[in-house]
């Protein structure tokens, strides 16, 4: 029997997924969440097969839980409504073994659960196609600079913090901009978002 923990803050599709699993002969939902962090804890209590997780959940993110789980011995599959290449990159970081999109047919998941269980990797291939087209096109540092600029702080801040000169910070910023076609910060931080880009 296969055990399955499911995350997944939209009570109606944690409600459909459970039942959905369960009508499986070989699968039983052990457990159930709304959030990361609630997650986590139902991982370490039932030591589940695979953890069904949706990203964007509240307290702690899908991915941010999947970071914290791996290594526990428990296969972590991503369902979620967004295909963005950041956070199909940070899951792979992550190590996880299924990314699904929530528009797929359901017996995709159920058949997806049992090729993990088997040992392999399923990947939505709309995902595959974006993720070899796009990488981040950031360098580390800019990455950090942009970062800092989310949140909140200012070019001389930045330049503090980073132990640079402001200069050398307004001319990062303006190669960003450049690599991100975009006209501002607020623009460059809104497509890092959309990307998933951010740590």
């Amino acid at each position: 029997m296969i055990r399955i923990v499911i995350a997944e803050d939209q009570q109606m599709m944690l409600g459909a997924l459970g039942s959905l699993l369960n009508l499986e002969e070989d699968m039983e939902v052990v457990g159930k969440s709304s959030n990361g962090e609630q997650a986590i804890s139902l991982v370490h209590k039932f030591k589940p097969d695979v953890c069904i997780m949706d990203i964007e959940m509240p307290i702690k993110s899908g991915l941010e839980a999947a970071e914290e789980i791996k290594g526990l011995g428990c296969k972590i599959i991503i369902l979620t409504t967004f295909a963005r290449t950041g956070y199909f990159q940070r899951a792979l970081k992550a190590g996880v073994s299924g990314y699904l999109l929530k528009d797929s047919p359901s017996e995709e998941l159920a058949n997806t659960i049992r090729s993990v269980m088997a040992g392999k990797r399923v990947y939505a291939p709309e995902l595959m196609d974006d993720f070899y087209s796009e990488e981040n096109p950031l360098t580390e540092r800019e990455k950090e600079v942009l970062e800092l600029v989310a949140d909140g702080k200012n070019t001389k801040e930045i330049a503090d913090e980073l132990r640079i000169k402001s200069g050398t910070v307004r001319n990062y910023i303006s190669t960003i901009l450049d690599k991100l076609e975009v006209k501002n910060r607020i623009e460059a931080i809104k497509r890092s978002r959309e990307k998933g880009w951010f740590k």
